[in-house]
């Protein structure tokens, strides 16, 4: 849960219950609109650590009759005998309770038997099914003969849960997987994008919810530390700058089980966060033959903690030779940018000296490179209010040589662009602004005289008087004032 359990009153539980489950609706709906198959259904949930899993299934499963079971890194056997307790207490049945049992499948074709002759529909749910697998490789082709001679027919619902990626696609997911072309729905959870984050944290300005959002990214279990620190280096320096803090080491947590040589991982994402974004950069900041680092791309990217870029114009995006490697991760981005580089310091318990450093180059070197992105995303919600006015097939950033536009919205059926430039500055956000994209946005070439042009800039800190006036005048240019929203 993402707050605290204990309430001093109903209305104050029922609206940390909101706040704790944001963005989950459409899972939410996936999951009801299975349950409600006259067939039974086979949902796979996964997604990385602490992105809401558990609690998606709790919300779920709280007024339905359903089994829960969380494996465990133990083995086989030991899992075998906890599922088997867990399932005599679900079906009170002392016998189940008393059997000796080797084999899954006795425990199965009990519940199927019991679950078919009923006639409310049973929810099964095993959690971190991952670990199963790995005790016992051959695991996958137990629950494919288990699914199809007991569970397929039966009045069930299951989910399969997981939350180490690489191996719920390989155990579950691939092709190559004997339960693969069984499940009926799948579900793949992600972190809350920033349109939801006010959410989490009524009464920030946009401002103060950005440099949050630059630290702990959508993850709802890292959103939660940062929730009663009104001071944002003050939340950092406990939970993620101190050895003790719950966040010291997450990233060891969450790549040591999906990748077989984190080293090797972690010096390559740090020289992405160094600056490192071309593949020719990677190779020699990474010390690796550039042909060598694919395997190694493409895993990152799997796994949702890479993200290839190219211009937002480029007319072939899968074979452009001008793609860049952006961390996707806000977190990961900010943890291999300013922790992993001054482990030394951290170690010694020297955090202050770490904190001075960050509050030097948080704003400039982190935050306002997370505001463009979060400036793309609101392109998007531009779009479905009707803001821009047309809906563009793509939304992301433009470079070419020394230029770069921050956020580009763009329509090849209609020939319509809109040009964005993102500033989180201290000061109003002047018109040379404006002249400076639009001398960017002359430079490319992308249906260059025989397009519609919008100019849309974003500022947390307002406009100066001067620019809002010109503004006025124009109707192909739109501001976006982030310092008048009022903090809810």
């Amino acid at each position: 849960m993402l707050y605290r359990i204990i309430f001093q009153d109903s209305y104050a539980a029922e609206e940390v219950a909101m706040r704790a489950f944001v963005d989950r609706e459409r899972e939410l709906q996936t999951l009801e609109r299975e349950y409600a198959r006259e067939e039974a259904s086979f949902v796979v949930v996964y997604g990385r650590r602490r992105v809401g899993k558990t609690e998606l299934i709790s919300r779920f499963i709280q007024d339905k009759r359903a089994l829960y079971y969380l494996a465990t890194e133990e083995p086989e056997l030991q899992n075998l005998e906890s599922f088997q307790a867990v399932a005599a207490d679900f079906l009170g049945s002392d016998l189940l309770r008393s059997v000796r049992i080797s084999r899954w499948e006795d425990v199965f074709r009990e519940l199927a038997r019991t679950c078919d002759a009923a006639r409310e529909r049973a929810v099964i749910v095993i959690d971190e099914f991952q670990y199963l697998g790995k005790a016992n490789p051959a695991y996958p082709s137990i629950f494919q003969r288990i699914w199809d001679t007991m569970l397929k027919d039966a009045n069930v619902m299951l989910i399969l849960c997981g939350s180490l990626v690489s191996l719920m696609k390989d155990q579950v997911l691939s092709e190559e997987s004997p339960l693969y072309g069984r499940r009926t729905a799948q579900i793949r959870m992600g972190q809350i994008p920033f349109s939801h984050y006010r959410e989490f944290l009524p009464g920030h300005t946009t401002r103060a919810l950005v440099e949050r959002y630059a630290v702990t990214g959508g993850v709802p279990k890292y959103i939660e530390l940062f929730e009663d620190e009104d001071d944002i280096f003050a939340a950092i320096s406990a939970n993620v700058l101190d050895r003790n803090g719950f966040l010291y080491d997450e990233p060891n947590f969450l790549l040591q089980r999906e990748v077989p040589d984190i080293g090797t991982y972690f010096a390559l994402i740090r020289a992405i966060a160094g600056g490192a974004h071309r593949p020719s950069e990677i190779s020699r900041a990474f010390g690796m033959k550039q042909t060598s680092l694919n395997k190694y791309l493409k895993t990152l990217i799997d796994l949702d903690v890479l993200q290839r870029e190219v211009p937002v114009t480029e007319g072939n995006p899968d074979k452009s030779k001008k793609s860049l490697y952006i961390i996707k991760d806000n977190f990961l981005q900010f943890w291999f940018k300013f922790v992993l580089p001054n482990v030394s310091y951290l170690e010694t318990g020297r955090t202050a000296a770490v904190e001075r450093r960050i509050r030097e180059h948080f704003i400039d070197n982190h935050v306002a490179f997370v505001y463009e992105g979060v400036c793309r995303e609101r392109l998007w919600d531009m779009v479905d209010s009707g803001a821009l006015g047309f809906v563009p097939e793509r939304v992301g950033r433009w470079w070419s040589g020394g230029g770069e536009i921050d956020a580009v919205a763009l329509s090849a059926t209609e020939k319509r662009v809109v040009w964005g430039e993102c500033k989180f500055w201290k000061d109003p956000v002047g018109a040379n602004v404006l002249r400076d994209l639009e001398g960017k946005a002359a430079r490319v070439p992308w249906e260059k005289g025989d397009r519609t042009e919008q100019f849309v800039l974003f500022s947390v800190s307002g406009f100066t008087d001067g620019f809002r006036k010109l503004a006025s005048a124009r109707d192909n240019v739109l501001l976006v004032d982030d310092s008048i929203e009022e903090a809810l």
